[in-house]
């Protein structure tokens, strides 16, 4: 931890008055890079450092969820392998043999300061389920009420599809929505975004503050590690998904020192991705449009989709024709062009599959008859939360 930064110019005086952060609740991410010394093991000084940083933080208030990559990585070292499997069964064994000393490491470096902590390992169905996505909510939020600290990390032994989430990064993103976190530390081995990358270019600038959905972004990110499957483009990725629940996110280097309370201090290191109303809404369409697994579908006739396409309007139920698949309400869905066939948009439906159906080709003021209570809702998939695809 010997890495210090100190920022003396304008400039950085300038972010720092920006960042007026008022933190009650943080999501810290740390990459398998920084926690397992460059592959020789986990680095256990610098874990008990971290975690008396992150004590100080619970002493004040403020909750804090940490999310630990370097399950894999400590299971290479510990099975004395010269680089990461790239065979599954063998990720998979890696994964489960080095989650051991993983969290034992964490649990030993903050209950020497009194602070409880909980392991959760979460796969991608657990927060694609609206069930399980709330249960896991439910669960974190009762960890917290207890003032026990969570350690989350993807459960790496049971994944399929190559156990890719795809990331860290993101699993601490969508963690921060979960929980409504002020802000969403990434931790990594570099000092921030810069405009190129800084081991090959001297001349790179770090870039202080930026806008989380700033397109530029993505053409300077990296790609990832030998250790670790993230790299910048997935911090970056992450940025833009905590920006969907209005969380700003701080990437910063895990090397300097007293990182994280100066951090949420609002002292100006790292690269700070903000978010705006506006960005909120464009990043969650983007995150919808990103889904993999639809829920279900919605059959919608030619004045709907023009509603929705041309008119950027959202989907009422009078121009639904058809509802296919089992969903809950919240649940991601496809709406599909009843005469051609093609998928015109995703987006998070208001109803249920069985209710769906009941108010299908109805009007909105036949609703409280149809479904036996009184209803606020009016449409089906709202256009703040429709992403279109054609």
């Amino acid at each position: 931890m010997a890495v210090d930064i100190e920022n003396t110019t304008e400039e950085a005086r300038f972010v720092k008055q920006a960042r007026n952060f008022d933190i009650r609740r943080v999501i810290v991410k740390i990459g398998s890079s920084l926690l397992t010394n460059n592959g020789r093991g986990l680095d256990r000084t610098a874990i008990y450092e971290w975690a008396k940083q992150i004590a100080k933080l619970h002493k004040q208030g403020v909750e804090v969820l940490l999310v630990s990559s370097g399950a894999v990585a400590e299971g290479v070292v510990r099975m004395n392998l010269d680089e990461r499997p790239r065979k599954l069964a063998a990720l998979q064994a890696c994964a489960s043999i080095g989650q051991m000393g993983l969290i034992e490491t964490w649990w030993s470096a903050l209950i020497q300061h009194g602070i409880q902590s909980a392991q959760l390992l979460l796969t991608h169905d657990d927060l694609s389920s609206r069930s399980r996505y709330l249960n896991t909510t439910g669960a974190l939020t009762q960890l917290l009420e207890w003032r026990v600290l969570p350690v989350i990390n993807e459960n790496d032994t049971i994944t399929i599809d190559e156990i890719k989430f795809g990331d860290n990064d993101t699993l601490g993103a969508m963690a921060a929505a979960m929980v409504n976190a002020d802000l969403y530390i990434i931790l990594t081995d570099q000092e921030g975004v810069f405009t190129d990358n800084p081991r090959h270019n001297p001349n790179a600038k770090m870039i202080r503050q930026e806008r989380a959905m700033a397109d530029y972004l993505f053409d300077i990110a990296g790609d990832g590690g030998k250790l670790g499957r993230g790299g910048m483009l997935t911090k970056i990725r992450a940025g833009r998904l905590a920006a969907m629940g209005g969380c700003p996110t701080v990437i910063v280097s895990g090397a300097i020192d007293d990182v994280i309370t100066r951090v949420v201090s609002g002292e100006a290191v790292g690269t700070l991705l903000t978010t705006n109303d506006e960005d909120k809404i464009i990043a969650r369409k983007q995150w919808l449009a990103a889904h993999l697994r639809m829920a279900g579908t919605l059959i919608v006739d030619a004045g709907a989709v023009k509603a929705v396409v041309e008119h950027h309007k959202s989907l009422l139920p009078v121009g639904v024709v058809e509802v296919r698949g089992d969903f809950d309400e919240g649940d991601v869905v496809e709406i599909v062009h009843q005469d051609t066939g093609e998928r015109i948009a995703v987006g998070q439906v208001n109803f249920s599959s069985r209710d769906a159906c009941r108010v299908a080709r109805e009007r909105t003021e036949q609703f409280d008859r149809i479904l036996g209570s009184k209803e606020e809702r009016v449409v089906m998939v709202h256009r703040d939360n429709l992403a279109l695809t054609a």
